[in-house]
């Protein structure tokens, strides 16, 4: 019996401990998203959440580091209705120390590269349409390359699809870079405004890009739930100007740009910290998502693209490895 109580003891001991570990690390989250949360009227009512949830214990009773991680981005989320809140729970994490910018950038380049920097596949489709399946924005020195290449790939084609449908966003400085192939001035595409630094920052085209510029052919976007972010920038900037048809379903909804922080060499907690603004609109697309020009399933997203571009070339007699005849054909085995 004495053992059993001593055991007992010691499992108590611990929940306490664990309890209050987690509410010393929950705190400090707090404190990350008061300073630097976009929205400070949002986070008067998420504070007041979270700190009955601290006094009750409710949230930072499990034991389980990544239950804990997730349920704090579930209520994180739901409060704010911000999808860009994350947090995770880093096993076995140690930061690295005096790492050079150099190593950094090649790390990051190597990484990249074991996904081919977002670019699944590139191919030419049948009727000279050019398709880019594109899953995410790695960071633009390290994929460059892979966008100059993918983009001079699809030069001479009619028209092209951006299939955008898993794509989760990622990095800012390479979706300027891509924005910038399909405008042929320089222009101020949109800000950003950072509420803990009080600075707007201009994120304009770039008038000279390394390959090919797409300029005033049809391009038709893919989207899904699961396009996110910068995906779903992409497909705004281009839909707003007139320069692409969006196809499929409604995107995530997730405008506010993040940034990272370490709590205690623990957790990783993603706040968005800016707000995006269209200076063509002045808008952006937070908790709206993306809204399709022509709305059907994602799995069908694809062909319905694909046959929009091939009825294009019909309509303006355009010139491709094809006959008009095999072009119809082509339509008729599609709707098939």
């Amino acid at each position: 019996m004495k053992r059993i109580g001593l055991l007992s003891s010691i499992l108590l001991c611990s929940l306490l401990f664990a309890q209050n570990d987690k509410t010393k690390i929950l705190t400090e989250i707090l404190d990350k998203i008061k300073e630097n949360y976009i929205d400070e009227k949002v986070f008067k009512s998420l504070d007041s959440l979270f700190q009955s949830e601290i006094k009750s214990g409710q949230l930072s009773s499990s034991l389980n580091e990544k239950d804990f991680a997730e349920n704090l981005t579930q209520k994180l989320r739901a409060a704010t209705k911000d999808k860009h809140f994350f947090v995770k729970y880093l096993a076995n994490y140690s930061p690295q120390k005096n790492i050079n910018e150099k190593e950094q950038e090649k790390q990051n380049n190597f990484s990249n590269s074991l996904e081919n920097f977002g670019f699944e596949k590139v191919e030419r489709l049948k009727g000279n349409i050019g398709y880019i399946n594109y899953k995410g924005f790695a960071e633009l020195k390290s994929s460059k390359k892979a966008l100059e290449a993918a983009m001079n790939f699809v030069e001479n084609t009619n028209s092209l699809i951006i299939d955008l449908r898993e794509n989760g966003g990622a990095d800012n400085a390479m979706l300027v870079e891509f924005c910038s192939y399909f405008f042929d001035k320089n222009i101020n595409l949109y800000t950003t405004y950072f509420r803990n630094s009080g600075k707007t920052v201009k994120n304009r085209i770039q008038s000279n890009v390394a390959g090919k510029k797409y300029l005033n052919k049809n391009i038709y976007i893919l989207t899904s739930p699961k396009t996110f972010s910068a995906g779903e920038a992409l497909a705004y900037f281009l839909q707003e100007r007139k320069l692409a048809k969006v196809i499929g379903e409604k995107t995530g909804g997730a405008a506010n740009p993040v940034d990272p922080y370490y709590i205690q060499n623990k957790y990783l907690l993603l706040v968005p910290d800016g707000k995006i603004t269209s200076t063509y609109s002045g808008k952006n697309w937070e908790h709206i998502g993306i809204i399709p020009d022509k709305i059907v399933s994602q799995e069908n997203a694809l062909k319905t693209a694909y046959l929009l571009a091939l009825q294009e070339i019909i309509n303006h007699k355009a010139k491709t490895e094809l006959s008009e005849n095999d072009i119809r054909n082509l339509i008729i085995k599609l709707n098939q």
